[in-house]
């Protein structure tokens, strides 16, 4: 087996009862038949359409020539710097996948016009561009595709030799490559991104960039055996019901990651777990810490029984610094892929949610589109306080005179199942002490905290905020860039749309009647004390 699964007294009492259940039912035997049936009627017909990922591994092995002779191709023309542009399970994989194989992929999952400036002007005589999106119709992509057209035509370099797309079949994206003389991949329209780490979507981006792809393929193959029976030693069984099957439920995942075979798996598995079943009422919200976050320290007296902590380490039977009920994984990147996969529509058997439903992304998504259409103007702030313009729920913002009182305002709704969520639109690449405000606000609110860069995070942990169980206060923050771009063809900036999706979403959970707060910081550099101080 390649991987390995440490579990605590409490999960494994988890296990014990969920798992013979699952053997009983030949759930691995009928999961490999893709039988559509394993997660009731009423999700029958999406999981008739979404099964493809099964046999993946198999699938994706004549992918490995074409992959390593356009690399070889765009090597012998002097391109050396592959870009990424995709959001969600489009991007994460392939940002995973190369991370964990030490090569370079600048992956460009935003619409920040400082970061899409700066891609821009990095080698773009030797970039090659794969953009990578199964509906063909996202606006965040689009975008960047349509950035780089207009860059390589300026600069005198043809497109044509630089561009290369991965889309379903039929989708308006493949239609314009092919017309454009784009090299093209079609994906399985039977796999959802949020499978597709181990198909053109993941494999494509990471390969051009350098990595073994066989290798991870043939580390996929070798769990496979173990996660297609009907045994209590399945992995795939023990690992959905530890983290599916507690009673009561500890329904908040914070991921941990320390294996150096894991680099950036903790947030490819936010948005697996969060798309499949986070997305409902009852479901499972994933989350990152890092190994010395508040959420552990005893000396905090936190007191979080609904906190499941995973830890992927390099080794699980010799690791040592857990806590009692953590639950302890190792193994391949390959395999660890595989058996998330699997372990995650185990758990949606547990939890009785369709993993495959589509995720309810099309509030925040229309708003942003409207906005945009509209040439969205800002709410004036209900107050300003150092500088940093504050907007939000007006129960919140209306009976606060400081910034201070904004967030503890904010704070008082967060009930002893609940969690802050910290929505970042702004540059992460240059303004990476936002990271800090995650631990500031664990230790002040004493439950657990979710940082996520917009717009990425609306297409993994944001589905469970819009979507899932409504235990959430939101801290959004935003910033003024100091560049901006036009997106040639359309009748808006980066800037503009970048403002426009976080309007959209603040607009949404308004809708719902969820507490929210904007904070928008025109300097970050010195707002930044400012805040802090107000988290103090």
């Amino acid at each position: 087996m390649s991987v390995t699964i440490r579990r605590s007294r409490d999960t494994e009492s988890a296990v014990r009862r969920a798992v013979p259940l699952l053997v009983a039912d030949r759930v691995a035997t009928r999961l490999c038949a893709q039988d559509a049936t394993l997660w009731g009627a009423a999700a029958e017909a999406t999981a008739r359409i979404s099964l493809g990922w099964t046999p993946a591994v198999a699938a994706a092995r004549p992918l490995i020539p074409e992959i390593l002779a356009l690399r070889g191709e765009l090597a012998a023309a002097g391109i050396s710097h592959i870009v990424l542009g995709g959001m969600g399970g489009s991007a994460l994989a392939s940002e995973m996948i190369a991370r964990n194989a030490g090569v370079e992929l600048t992956v460009l999952d935003t619409t920040d016009p400082d970061r899409v400036h700066a891609a821009l002007h990095d080698r773009l005589s030797s970039t090659a561009l794969v953009i990578c999106s199964k509906s063909g119709e996202t606006i965040e992509t689009d975008s960047q595709l349509r950035a780089y057209e207009k860059a390589f035509v300026d600069a005198g370099i043809n497109p044509r030799g630089r561009i290369i797309v991965v889309t379903d079949p039929g989708t308006p994206l493949e239609g314009s490559a092919r017309h454009a003389g784009y090299y093209v991949f079609l994906t399985d329209p039977r796999i959802s991104g949020r499978y597709s780490a181990l198909t053109a979507i993941g494999l494509v981006p990471a390969g051009l960039a350098g990595a073994d792809i066989q290798q991870l393929l043939d580390e996929a193959e070798a769990i496979t055996p173990d996660l297609a029976v009907d045994a209590i030693e399945n992995p795939g069984f023990i690992l959905g019901a530890a983290i599916a099957a507690t009673n009561p439920l500890r329904d908040k995942l914070g991921f941990i990651v320390t294996g150096t075979s894991a680099v950036g798996f903790d947030l490819w598995a936010e948005q697996l777990i969060t798309e499949s079943i986070g997305k409902r009422a009852g479901g499972l919200f994933p989350f990152t810490l890092a190994p010395n976050a508040p959420e552990l320290d005893a000396r905090e007296a936190m007191h979080l029984p609904d906190l499941q902590i995973v830890r992927l380490v390099d080794d699980a039977d010799s690791y040592e610094d857990s806590r009692p009920g953590d639950i302890i994984v190792s193994g391949s990147l390959g395999g660890l892929v595989l058996l998330w996969e699997y372990a995650t529509v185990v758990a949606g058997r547990i939890l009785g949610i369709n993993p495959f439903a589509q995720p309810d992304i099309d509030a925040s998504d229309m708003a942003t589109r409207a906005l945009v259409r509209m040439g969205s103007q800002p709410v004036p702030p209900a107050l300003t306080s150092e500088r940093i313009e504050v907007r939000g729920s007006a129960d919140i913002v209306n009976d606060s005179h400081t910034l201070k009182e904004a967030v503890d305002s904010l704070l008082s709704y967060l009930g002893d199942d609940g969690y802050v969520a910290v929505q970042v639109y702004a540059n992460r690449l240059a303004f990476p002490q936002l990271e800090d405000l995650r631990d500031s606000l664990a230790t002040k609110a004493r439950r657990p905290v979710t940082l996520g860069w917009g717009p990425r995070f609306l297409h993994s942990t944001g589905l469970y905020q819009d979507g899932g169980s409504a235990k959430g206060v939101f801290l959004q923050i935003t910033t003024t860039g100091s560049t901006d771009l036009f997106i040639p063809g359309r009748p808006f900036t980066f800037e503009q749309l970048l403002a426009a999706q976080a309007a959209g979403d603040t607009q949404d959970l308004l809708d719902q009647g969820l507490p929210v707060i904007t904070l928008t910081l025109p300097t970050p550099e010195t707002n930044l004390t400012h805040l802090m101080a107000a988290l103090g």
